[in-house]
């Protein structure tokens, strides 16, 4: 797996970011704005479910345009690394899609995923999130990457699911419910999981961030899943190593924890 993303797509999805958030707004702008989305990332954690990492157009950009491809590189990289990840599933459902960085992550291990070096069979992508920015900034990306998609505006943890086989993907999500929705949302992986479909929960690292994890982490191990903490320095694009400079944040690393359930033979599709 190439150490900076999907090589073309990716290099094209982050030239059509650029254009799209640079286009009304300057970099210094986006730089603070970025400040001002660490800040409520690691202090103020309460005020996510209220939808404050998207309030305003500069948090916007500086989610899509910094924490978007971080994602996507994590999200590629533990994709890479499970057994059966990117084994043929015909669709994904990126669950709390943000921008759809990690959903397309996914999409774009199972379309290279061949041993014999031919295109593999990407998946059908399922986006849905509660926030109208985030599903029309998941349908670009989806595009932008060549997927076909179907966007839901919905709550990760109430929405209908599709009931043939697919991939589940919760990515940075969980975190974000409030505490029944997170234990409904877990009892229903739970039960696809059961069922067959292959399901993917990631998150931060920092225990204070997680402190629901210890349970859910049990609960998939009892079910035949596995845990994992991930650390990678893969070369940061461009953009966001100048982002990450100019905002102070220094990651020298990027790291994540993951829950992963899927049937011990993969399905045929």
């Amino acid at each position: 797996m190439p150490e900076r993303g999907d090589g073309a797509p990716f290099d094209r999805w982050l030239a059509d970011l650029e254009q799209r958030h640079f286009a009304e707004l300057t970099f210094p702008e986006v730089a603070r704005a970025l400040r001002a989305l660490s800040a409520t990332y690691v202090e103020r954690r309460q005020k996510l479910g209220e939808g404050a990492a998207l309030a305003g157009a500069g948090k916007r950009a500086a989610f899509a345009l910094f924490y978007g491809p971080l994602h996507f590189l994590l999200v590629s990289h533990i994709v890479g690394n499970l057994p059966g990840a990117t084994d043929p599933v015909s669709t994904l459902v990126d669950l709390g899609c943000g921008t759809g960085a990690s959903g397309a992550a996914w999409a774009s291990a199972c379309s290279r995923s061949r041993d014999d070096g031919k295109p593999g069979r990407t998946p059908r992508i399922v986006g849905i999130d509660r926030h109208p920015w985030a599903l029309s900034e998941a349908a670009d990306t989806y595009r932008t990457f060549g997927w076909s998609a179907a966007m839901h505006r919905g709550d990760a943890a109430a929405t209908k699911l599709p009931s043939n086989p697919c991939a589940i993907l919760a990515a940075f999500t969980v975190n974000e419910l409030a505490d029944a929705a997170r234990e409904t949302l877990r009892e229903r992986l739970l039960d696809r999981g059961s069922r067959g479909d292959r399901v993917l929960v990631v998150e931060p690292i920092a225990g204070s961030i997680t402190r629901w994890w210890a349970g859910w982490r049990a609960a998939f191990e009892a079910a035949g899943g596995r845990s994992d903490e991930w650390r990678l320095r893969p070369a940061l694009p461009p953009i966001v190593a100048k982002l990450d400079r100019a905002a102070g944040l220094h990651h020298r690393e990027i790291t994540g924890r993951s829950l992963w359930l899927a049937p011990r033979v993969t399905r045929s599709v």
